[in-house]
């Protein structure tokens, strides 16, 4: 019995530890060839991981790709490492060709790799915003870009569809908000847009493009997760990244050709799919346009007859209670 993803070839970025090598390690489990990428940088400051981007040195590392690469082949399966910084347009473009020249083309894209630098927006500095957007939002658009270059040469060539899969990775930041990471929240909801319209642009060629948005237990959000219940003796972590990797093999699958542009919610044994916005209420004008008179005579009673904090809790309605 062949597997899923048998005889296609995937890239995952930040894929040196957490959500990225187990990303990696289903997509090789379920069939697929895999270059694994982790640039090997520091996250936090410089003191710790980035959803796969992870090293604590300040300097890159080898190590983490590598060894990634190591285990799969270890289990029988294939894999290249990359050490490339995908914030860089020229890395981006080498790490696709090195898919495509190793494995004959490349079939699945799943941009992971990002940083964290947590500041409220009042204390941020340039360069804490223009880093996270730079690699997150930048490092998103420049593997796609390669990538859907080589999808639509393979479908002119082909005169016809051909088989393409984008994993994205938001982040419910973006949908709740948080006070302390104003650049992480901007980037995760950029990536949702580039997710839409890549989605749109791709279609024609039979390529797929989806976001999730996973809470997983890694290095890079361990303080972030401090509060929430630890598993018990026995018990799989309801935060571990293995919760996650299942939907990212799912995606990234024949099964999965009719879903695009969507955006998912995952961890702990739950996915929840994402609905675009609706218009909550709408208020016309008398005349051709309104006055700040009319305005204050519909939006402030409108407001003010809602909950004082309407705030998205995440945590209560999509069920992580901290312990």
């Amino acid at each position: 019995m062949s597997l899923p993803l048998e005889g296609l070839s995937a890239i995952v970025t930040g894929a040196g530890r957490g959500l990225g090598r187990a990303e990696a390690l289903e997509l090789a489990g379920l069939g697929a060839s895999v270059v694994v990428n982790d640039y090997g940088q520091p996250g936090r400051g410089g003191t710790s991981h980035a959803e796969g981007y992870g090293g604590g040195s300040g300097e890159a590392s080898a190590a983490p790709a590598e060894q990634v690469a190591e285990e799969i082949r270890a289990a029988g399966g294939r894999a290249v490492a990359h050490l490339g910084d995908v914030s860089d347009f020229a890395a981006a473009r080498a790490l696709v060709d090195l898919a495509v020249g190793t494995y004959g083309k490349l079939d699945i894209l799943v941009n992971n790799a990002g940083i964290l630098r947590d500041r409220m927006v009042f204390s941020m500095s340039e360069d804490e915003w223009d880093s996270v957007v730079r690699v997150h939002l930048k490092g998103h658009f420049n593997t796609t870009h390669f990538a859907s270059v080589h999808w639509r040469e393979r479908s002119k060539a082909a005169g016809g569809p051909v088989y393409g899969r984008v994993v994205n990775t938001s982040s419910e930041a973006f949908l709740a908000g948080s006070a302390g990471q104003p650049n992480y929240a901007a980037a995760k909801g950029g990536i949702v847009g580039l997710t839409t319209s890549t989605a749109l642009a791709l279609r024609k060629y039979g390529v797929t493009a989806n976001a999730i948005c996973p809470r997983a237990r890694t290095r890079m959000t361990e303080d972030v997760f401090a509060g929430f219940a630890e598993p018990g003796d026995g018990e799989l972590d309801p935060l571990a990244p293995e919760h996650v990797s299942p939907l990212v093999g799912y995606l990234a699958s024949p099964a999965a050709s009719h879903i695009t542009g969507q955006l998912l919610v995952v961890h702990g044994g739950m996915v929840a799919i994402v609905e675009r916005p609706k218009v909550a209420a709408q208020f016309d004008a008398a005349k051709e346009a309104f006055s700040y008179e009319e305005l204050d005579a519909v939006l402030s009673p409108y407001y003010e007859a809602r909950p004082a904090d309407e705030t998205f809790a995440a945590t209560e309605v999509l069920g992580l209670k901290k312990g």
